[in-house]
């Protein structure tokens, strides 16, 4: 797989939570690490994402904002 995007972090898809049109994924990328995505049903189905599945996290945004208080 070769993509532009310059962030692309693998790991073990954690959970999958099926709603009526999304899933919800959480994958661990590392000890105690995890990203959550939010992607149709439809796309969960076809990839055939399943807990415990090895996937690639794949982040492509202009802008990353970081705030405090």
């Amino acid at each position: 797989m070769r993509l532009s995007a310059r962030n692309v972090l693998r790991g073990t898809i954690k959970s999958i939570e099926i709603g009526a049109v999304n899933a919800e994924l959480t994958v661990e990328i590392g000890a105690g690490l995890e990203i959550t995505s939010i992607i149709t049903r439809k796309s969960c189905e076809s990839l055939g994402l399943a807990e415990g599945r090895e996937a690639h996290v794949v982040i492509k945004a202009t802008n990353v904002m970081i705030g405090v208080e």
